[in-house]
């Protein structure tokens, strides 16, 4: 009885901890779900103007893997984290970006992602 549950206590422990979230790609991946991992920011700045700052940014700090012109999404590799970044246009001048960071075991790394959104907003002054 005690090893039945031993058992069913590290099962429900493993399932707790495993999951998928959503990219902002809008792929889904096998992670740590409810972790916040993304920074949402927003710009007095027109769209294009923002993803070339987040795409000089990204090529800056790792390697482009992926840029979307069409659905203005970007995704990189810094060291072992997998960054994705979307942009959206609100306005003809105001935009939001959303900078989402994980690292390669599918957990969330929001301090990344907060320095790569201090970045790119430094590259637009």
């Amino acid at each position: 009885m005690n090893k039945f549950l031993t058992v069913s206590a590290l099962l429900i422990g493993l399932a707790s901890f495993t999951g998928c979230y959503r990219t902002q790609e809008g792929r889904v991946k096998v992670g740590v779900p409810f972790a916040l991992d993304y920074i949402e920011s927003r710009y007095e700045r027109p769209a294009a103007q923002l993803f070339e700052a987040a795409k000089a940014t990204l090529v800056f700090n790792g390697t482009l893997t992926s840029e979307d012109v069409v659905r203005k999404t970007l995704s990189a590799k810094i060291e072992n984290r997998t960054l994705w970044i979307r942009v959206e246009e609100l306005e003809p001048n105001a935009s939001r970006i959303f900078v989402q960071a994980r690292q390669s075991n599918g957990k969330a790394d929001i301090l990344l992602a907060s320095e790569l959104d201090k970045q790119i907003a430094l590259r637009l002054r």
